[in-house]
């Protein structure tokens, strides 16, 4: 089963890297009406927050530049940002970077304990490294659904 859910996770990141990759990167920092946060910001986010519920919970070493928490965490946004936000190419490297390390670490600690239950914003508790992981697959699609609708949005503008 494991096996089956690491190709899905090639599903899923492979989406996201082809998305990112089709998207001109001077579309990244409009936000359109109606949209809190923009698609470079919605990229960064799936990193962090990959990063988050895998690595971090477990107690694992980061992977992504300490600067992405401060950009990309939830309840941030681009207005405030300050300095220079990475660029598509840093990003989509952090992603590929990202998906091989979760290749090497996931098998084996699937059913391992977080540190401490996780409870996110919409209230679900999670208590292992598996049951993150797999959020995590539905948390990233949403945001790709996001980051076409607002390029969508863009183009129409």
């Amino acid at each position: 089963m494991e096996h089956t859910i690491m190709q899905h996770m090639e599903i899923v990141r492979g989406i996201t890297v082809n998305t990112l990759s089709r998207i001109p990167e001077e579309t990244a920092d409009i936000i359109p009406a109606g949209y809190n946060n923009n698609i470079r910001w919605n990229f960064g986010h799936i990193a962090y927050i990959q990063e988050k519920l895998v690595f971090d919970l477990a107690g694992e070493e980061a992977g992504v530049p300490g600067h992405y928490k401060e950009l990309f965490s939830a309840g941030t946004k681009p207005s405030d940002w300050n300095g220079t936000p990475p660029s598509f190419t840093e990003i989509s490297e952090v992603l590929k970077n990202q998906k091989d390390r979760l290749k090497e670490f996931i098998p084996g600690h699937f059913h391992q304990k977080l540190n401490e239950p996780f409870t996110n914003r919409a209230g679900i508790t999670f208590h292992t490294v598996g049951a993150t992981f797999l959020f995590s697959f539905y948390h990233e699609a949403m945001h790709i659904e996001t980051i076409k609708r607002i390029y969508q949005a863009i183009k129409k503008s």
